[in-house]
């Protein structure tokens, strides 16, 4: 579907909009590559200065199709922006629209100066609705939203695409002030309220509050985006709610040029998520409506109540956290725990019945995990993530390094047997760190590596594979699977020596990445080649270029 915008021939009429999905390099890359039908490739919001953000749980469901989120502005700051979208190879019938805020007018003068050479044009996020002090705060003043825009407009070159709040009386009188500041198209509209969702007495988000996106905001879209239609005939971007073709349509009827997707998204891995903007962009051309199907309003985000029966120390930064329930979980799965007030954060389960966690304290959140008393109440949704499936026959071989344990001692359990016994290869610095020796020599053949030799093999854990690797027949490597967990630099290791013997498509890494929402939203968990670890992983194969 060939889009006209802004001077430009697009391959598509969609967009994801700022925040959700195409919030790092290689996912933006990743989309503009294999998904020609969003023609209009929206960042992430960029600061002048790095932000962390909120802590999580960041996204939370208050009903089929309805979120709210509180992400806090995260992002990398305008000079590791500004490398990371140099680096994207962009063909000419993309649009790559820059998301910036600022504090201040200042503020967003430079972010725009700084990324104005990167981008196609410059989206203002004059709408965030829970960032103290950006966004919302600065767009619901018509003063305030024009002279923003009008700075911008005169200190670059390309076009100026302020993003509005629909929290305001009339996002007409905001738009017509966007307008006289020279903006070149509007982008309607940004998360409503702020909301509140609460769980167990508690509230979800870290932030207390966050914007209302999904199915239930619709008719706000569509109201905003007929007013604004009304006061202009420059194109607008209409974004919020949208997630089929009906919905995509009244957009347009309303007199949307661009077609914004974003918490419809939510729950789709990468190759659901092509398949989604094919069929989208078919049934509106074709008059028919199939991608509506394919939303997740089956998404299970619900927390379910656990108390801890025991807390075992391994040694002074590693715990066995023990809940007093089971869990209907898959190998390769995984969950996230909450602690209202604490946070959250993902873990494999290191046993589903009753429900183990291995923790290992590298923050505020596993510190306070580590000291658990018995009783004390967590949450646990989930499980997350897709299930491992190897092939019949094979033999599984596991490496695992710190908590990595935990996430291939279920695949060892499911899949090995007495005739084909699975072999696990487990790291670790010093022997006082190794944990649930016993339970694998049960479903296992077990090799451990220690870096200082005080148990198993002196040395890291891919010397030792690299022992067992360089002993077996041909035959007999091309019937292994390999599954590896933990560290970044023990995965890579590991993977270096697996690929002298087998082919990629005989290892499945899952490396420790930030995860944050689970739903494949945020895009935290981005793997170096595009793929979000949360619904394409937690195990990902390397892909094999033809």
């Amino acid at each position: 579907m060939v889009t006209e915008f802004l001077g430009k021939q697009l391959s598509g009429p969609f967009t994801i909009p700022s925040g959700i999905v195409t919030t790092t390099p290689s996912i933006i890359q990743r989309v503009i590559d294999t998904m020609p039908e969003v023609g209009v490739i929206t960042t992430k919001s960029i600061g002048l200065s790095p932000r962390a953000g909120y802590r999580e749980p960041v996204y939370s469901q208050y009903a089929p199709g309805c979120f709210v989120n509180a992400v806090g502005l995260t992002n990398p700051g305008v000079e590791e922006a500004f490398l990371g979208l140099s680096g994207l190879s962009i063909p000419e019938d993309r649009f790559l629209l820059v998301s910036i805020f600022g504090g201040s007018v200042d503020e967003f003068v430079a972010v725009a100066r700084r990324l104005a050479p990167v981008a196609d044009g410059l989206e203002l996020n004059l709408s965030c609705p829970h960032a103290k002090g950006y966004g919302m705060a600065m767009g619901q003043d018509p003063q305030m939203v024009r002279e923003v825009v009008a700075a911008v407009c005169e200190a670059v070159d390309v076009p100026v695409i302020p993003k509005l709040t629909p929290n305001v009386d009339d996002i007409a009188v905001i738009g017509r002030a966007a307008l006289e500041g020279g903006a070149a198209a509007l982008c309607a509209i940004n998360t409503a309220g702020p909301g509140y969702t609460d769980s167990h007495g508690h509230a979800v988000l870290s932030n207390g509050l966050g914007g209302m996106s999904g199915k239930g905001i619709l008719p706000i879209t569509l109201k905003a985006i007929k007013n604004l239609r009304a006061e202009t005939e420059l194109p607008i971007i209409g974004c919020g709610g949208l997630s089929s073709a009906a919905d995509c349509e009244a957009a347009l009827d309303c007199g949307a040029n661009i077609l914004g997707i974003g918490s419809g998204l939510s729950g789709m891995n990468t190759a659901a998520m092509h398949q989604y903007f094919r069929a989208l962009a078919n049934d509106l051309a074709e008059g028919t409506h199939i991608a509506g199907r394919q939303t997740r309003y089956d998404l299970d985000m619900a927390f379910k109540p656990y108390t801890v029966a025991a807390n075992e120390t391994v040694c002074e930064d590693i715990s066995i956290i023990t809940l007093d329930g089971d869990l209907d979980i898959q190998a390769g799965e995984y969950v996230f725990v909450w602690i209202p007030g604490v946070g959250e954060k993902p873990f494999s389960c290191l046993t589903h019945n009753p429900v183990r966690l291995a923790v290992i304290n590298v923050g505020e959140f596993t510190e306070h995990c580590c000291n658990l008393k018995i009783g004390d109440a967590v949450y646990l949704r989930g499980p997350h993530g897709v299930a491992v499936t190897p092939p019949e026959g094979a033999h599984i071989v596991c490496v695992a390094g710190g908590t990595g344990l935990a996430a291939v001692y279920q695949i060892a359990e499911d899949f090995g047997s007495a005739a084909q016994p699975v072999d696990i290869f487990v790291g670790a610095r010093t022997a006082d760190r190794l944990y649930f020796r016993d339970a694998c020599d049960r479903v296992g053949r077990v090799t451990i590596a220690t870096d200082d030799g005080s148990a198993g093999f002196k040395g890291r854990i891919s010397e030792a594979l690299e022992a067992f690797l360089s002993a077996q027949t041909p035959t007999a490597l091309s019937r292994m699977v390999f599954y590896n967990c933990g560290p970044e630099a023990m995965i890579h290791a590991s993977e270096s020596v697996q690929r002298q013997y087998v082919g990629a498509n005989q290892i499945f890494s899952a490396i420790d990445y930030l995860t944050k929402c689970g739903v494949g939203i945020c895009g935290a968990c981005a793997s170096p080649d595009g793929r979000r670890i949360c619904v394409d992983g937690p195990f990902i194969a390397q892909e094999i270029v033809s």
